[in-house]
């Protein structure tokens, strides 16, 4: 069956979106295990300029005092806004969290890592608007299409003015958990609208005897406790952060005896997504579909991953190069789950009686 030109176009550009989004989570991993958060002060500028400096001398005299300020400034308003919409407790938080004033010294090499990292941001925000753009013929075809992906674009937008709230708060611990849990949604809504773009070509390579609903809540409740994961592993990553700082970054083999029950509870939640994903596969390849037994496979290798790289920086004093891999792999496991659910999910529901021989035919 031969798909038309604009359902091509944007499979291909969306999947590139879909990739170009996870390098951005691992470039962002990059920057938190390399301590390059603060690399740039301000945003969207990079002290004050489009092209970073690459020396102190080129900073203007008194730039901690200055960007310092001009982060208070910015918090104040948000906590005004935010009491207005009541929110107090919120609003406190902002200037309750101890590096609130804490400038970082200059650093070069930090502040290009902050730096590319938001050039691949913007470039992924071009790369949304396209997507948007490809999908306008879904309009009449599957509007449904259309909507994910307008609404992956509204989100990125909303992202991005988080990530400056994100740099204004120096990294408020609140702030960073909930950047990452949308730059999760917005995988996951660009990850549908992609599959649901392909539906009549999947509905076609479906099982001739269906599959049964009863494992769909069983799929979410593994993706969602996967999500749950991920948020709370980043909760630990900011306990790093505050241990590595109380320790001026010495004496690394020890940080992780430091890191209190939320590393506890995290190490511990791994061996309930083990069991659940382990027992996930084996219905899915219990079944006969090709497509559900393949990423069964893939979740699988990349639960293997997880655990290698977990287990690694548990007792390997936390190497920085395996941090980055460690988020990443984790956020491509949830996509891979959530795809899961929506092919396995479509296909309970169709229950096709004809072979896929007979509908080719």
């Amino acid at each position: 069956m031969t798909q038309p030109a604009f359902v091509r176009r944007f499979r291909f550009f969306g999947i590139l979106t879909v990739v170009s989004v996870y390098l951005l989570i691992l470039v962002g991993g990059i920057v938190r295990s390399t301590g390059s958060g603060m690399g740039c002060p301000d945003w969207p500028k990079c002290f004050g300029t489009w092209v970073p400096p690459t020396q102190a001398s080129e900073l203007p005299v008194g730039y901690k005092e200055i960007y310092t300020a001009q982060r208070v400034a910015k918090n104040q308003k948000l906590a005004k806004t935010l009491e207005r919409l009541g929110f107090k407790q919120v609003a406190g938080q902002i200037f309750a969290h101890p590096t609130q004033f804490i400038e970082t010294d200059f650093n070069a090499t930090k502040t290009w890592i902050e730096y590319l990292n938001r050039l691949l941001g913007a470039l992924i925000g071009v790369f949304i608007f396209l997507t948007v753009v490809l999908a306008l013929p879904y309009w009449r075809r599957d509007r449904t299409v259309f909507w994910l992906a307008f609404a992956a674009f509204l989100l990125t937008g909303f992202q991005g003015w988080l990530g400056s709230l994100v740099v204004s708060t120096n990294l408020l611990p609140e702030l960073v958990t909930v950047h990452m849990a949308l730059a999760l949604l917005i995988v996951a809504m660009l990850i549908y609208a992609v599959d649901r773009s392909q539906q009549e070509r999947t509905a076609v390579a479906a099982n001739s005897e269906g599959l049964p609903k009863r494992l769909i809540p069983l799929l979410w409740l593994t993706a969602l406790f996967t999500f749950g994961q991920i948020v709370l592993g980043t909760q630990v990553r900011e306990q790093v952060d505050v241990v590595a700082t109380a320790a001026n970054y010495l004496g690394r083999a020890e940080w992780v005896e430091q890191l209190g029950n939320i590393f506890k509870v995290h190490r511990s939640f791994s061996l309930i997504l083990l069991v659940l994903n382990v027992y996930v596969a084996y219905q899915l390849y219990q079944t006969r579909n090709s497509q559900l037994q393949r990423l069964a496979t893939v979740t699988m290798g990349l639960l293997a991953m997880e655990i290698i790289a977990g287990v690694t920086l548990a007792y390997l004093a936390l190497p920085a190069t395996v941090q980055p891999v460690h988020l990443t792999v984790a956020t491509v496991l949830f996509g891979a789950q959530f795809l899961t659910i929506i092919r396995y999910a479509r296909q309970a529901k169709t229950q096709p009686k004809t072979t896929y021989a007979s509908v080719v035919a």
